[in-house]
């Protein structure tokens, strides 16, 4: 039997996107995707991940890079217990900075190359797989390719569509979220390969009683009729409803969290200056001259000429220090 796998698209999917990374210590993952992964995986579904690097052709890291990059991916998710099956990744761009990268390729999303290698070493069968990426890139690899598309679109990036671009079977905020679709698609496909019971209206005679086909009727008259759906099964879909809005309101806090954190941390770097340092520090002495200058006044002794001065150099330092605080908030 044919496997099912589920494609995934790197950046901004399961791992946070800077730019093009190219050190391995850039590498975070995204909220929720160690638990969407291994739910993926306890459904049976192998994890492929398929990713452009362009970055290789541009000259900005080398494969031996990309390499650490993805082996540090791997790490990150076995310390969660989960596992990518395979990495795919096209180094190839057609104006690439590097001969050696310099062309088009068959294997950089849009084009289904990925997916179809993976498909013919893995044995995967793409009717029943899925592909989820960030771009509509990732979606129309996926359709090509003949996969079911989830389209990702978190709220850190900005995603456009063109006139060309193909819609997606489903949208995202998350791996998280994508994996709700995936079991309810699942289930809806169950439900509609389900046989309809078969209800015989002859009376059926047993040695001490007979069932009259009145009787029969009765029943049939209880059962939901065909298109219709029962009482148990409406309430079933209630619940999944309110247990898909729970996840999505859980997930949404975390996006929010994760992005204040990111927020947070970039602007303890930005008010950390050199600058900054220097005004605080003249600012110091600038209170130590006025300090000296009161004693000084205070002072029995006729001392005035040396109380002047130290107020001459507060006024000084003091310029400085303003100065240095404007030529901050300008950069």
């Amino acid at each position: 039997m044919a496997a099912k796998a589920i494609f995934l698209d790197r950046d901004d999917t399961i791992i946070e996107d800077p730019g093009y990374i190219n050190d391995p210590e850039q590498v975070k993952l995204l909220p929720g995707v160690s638990k969407g992964l291994s739910d993926f995986r306890k459904m049976g579904y192998k994890l492929i991940v398929v990713t452009n690097q362009s970055g290789v052709a541009r000259g900005m890291f080398t494969e031996e890079v990309l390499a650490k990059i993805h082996e540090r991916l791997k790490y990150l998710l076995a310390k969660e217990n989960v596992y990518v099956d395979r990495i795919y990744y096209c180094p190839y761009h057609k104006d690439g900075a590097v001969k050696k990268y310099r062309k088009d390729s068959d294997m950089r999303k849009p084009k289904p190359g990925m997916l179809l290698a993976a498909a013919e070493e893995l044995g995967i069968d793409l009717k029943k797989s899925w592909m989820i990426g960030n771009s509509y890139h990732d979606v129309e690899a996926g359709k090509s390719a003949g996969c079911k598309t989830i389209l990702v679109k978190s709220y850190t990036s900005n995603i456009q569509k063109s006139l060309d671009d193909p819609d997606p079977d489903y949208e995202a905020v998350n791996l998280v979220e994508s994996v709700n679709i995936v079991k309810r698609a699942l289930s809806g496909e169950a439900v509609k390969a389900k046989p309809k019971p078969i209800i015989e209206k002859p009376s059926v005679q047993c040695p001490d009683k007979v069932i009259a086909t009145e009787e029969i009727q009765d029943v049939e008259e209880k059962l939901p009729e065909p298109g219709q759906v029962s009482k148990a099964q409406q309430l079933r879909d209630v619940e999944e409803e309110l247990v898909k809005e729970a996840n999505r309101t859980e997930q949404l806090l975390e996006e929010i969290k994760h992005i204040l954190k990111s927020r947070n941390r970039q602007d303890l770097y930005d008010e950390f200056s050199g600058i900054k340092l220097t005004a605080g520090v003249l600012q110091i002495v600038v209170v130590a001259c006025i300090v000296v200058a009161v004693l000084y006044k205070m002072s029995p002794a006729d001392r005035s000429v040396a109380a002047f001065t130290s107020i001459g150099f507060a006024i000084v330092f003091q310029l400085m220090a303003l100065t240095l605080y404007m030529m901050n908030n300008d950069r």
